[in-house]
């Protein structure tokens, strides 16, 4: 298989600027793709080794192309993560003011991100959602639109100045990042871990989605983010894409998929990796009753019951 990396580009996007901070870039070809859709596609493929794309944000949650895609199609697995502090830029070709600015441009995740900036600064402005916020600087460059927010770091590579930099609504917002590969086997647990599954309920009942969490509740498991999608079946039908706090390799989560599983129409596992704040993050320790050795210690009195061992 290639060296490669394909993320979501063109080049001067944040994606590029956080897939740089991993250590193995240094012996891979980097391949922008026009899409998280094309980036992916090219793992399943065969053309890539891995994809970089973003998965969330902390202002408006999900990134819905990224779970989508990884929700359907050929499995793929998730193997890292990163997390980046995003500010925005508005980027023009130089000599426009801002009063010139009528139309703006980015990627749709951009908006919930500078919504009350624009109200404030450009209350009659028209937004167009651009595949990536670097493209959107590329249609600025081109001349089809007059401003785009993107990183300030990809003003140069497009021509463009930064007519006002620093631009956030929200304090200390990030977007976070995954690497994604073909599935294998994960990597060994570090003790701040994150796993990441997909599930599909067998019907729909009152109380399902309480029953769900209550396989991951009565194991000390907690939830890290917990999202909807629609399944394409119909009005109505929705899986639920999860990530949940530890490895694989815990008694607890496992045995947290072995109880969906059983009770879920289908479950797709979308891999055990470190967390990004695995630094400062403090790992919360499980409930009374939910570590491996008590796990092993109940399924040890139960196989001794079995075999008349009280």
């Amino acid at each position: 298989m290639p060296a490669s990396y394909a993320y979501l580009g063109p080049e001067g996007t944040f994606t590029e600027v956080a897939l740089r901070t991993l250590p193995e870039v240094a012996t891979r070809e980097l391949i922008p793709y026009v899409s998280v859709q094309s980036a992916l596609d090219a793992v399943r493929a065969g053309e890539a080794e891995a994809a970089f794309v973003p998965i969330e944000n902390s202002v408006e949650g999900g990134i819905t192309a990224t779970l989508d895609e990884l929700v359907a199609g050929t499995p793929l697995m998730i193997y890292r993560e990163v997390l980046l502090s995003i500010t925005f830029a508005l980027l023009v070709r130089p000599g426009t003011r801002l009063s010139e600015v009528k139309t703006v441009t980015a990627h749709p995740a951009a908006q919930p991100q500078v919504r009350n900036w624009l109200k404030k600064h450009l209350p009659d402005v028209v937004w167009e959602s651009a595949a990536s916020n670097a493209d959107g600087a590329r249609l600025v460059q081109e001349g089809r639109y007059d401003a785009a927010f993107a990183g300030e770091f990809a003003a140069a590579r497009y021509g463009l100045e930064a007519l006002e930099t620093g631009i956030h609504d929200a304090e200390n917002a990030q977007t976070r990042f995954v690497l994604v590969g073909r599935p294998a086997r994960p990597a060994a647990p570090t003790g701040a871990d994150k796993t990441s599954i997909v599930v599909w309920q067998r019907d729909d009942h009152p109380g399902g989605l309480r029953d769900l969490l209550g396989e991951f509740a009565t194991r000390g498991v907690n939830l890290m983010l917990l999202q909807s999608r629609p399944t394409g079946a119909g009005i109505g039908n929705y899986c639920f894409c999860i990530d949940a706090e530890g490895h694989i390799a815990d008694r607890r989560v496992a045995e947290t998929l072995t109880g969906l599983k059983r009770v879920c129409l289908q479950v797709r596992f979308l891999g055990s990796y470190p967390r990004a704040d695995a630094g400062p993050a403090e790992v919360r320790k499980p409930l009374p009753g939910t570590s491996d050795e008590e796990f092993a210690s109940a399924a040890d009195w139960v196989t001794r019951c079995q075999d008349g061992r009280f």
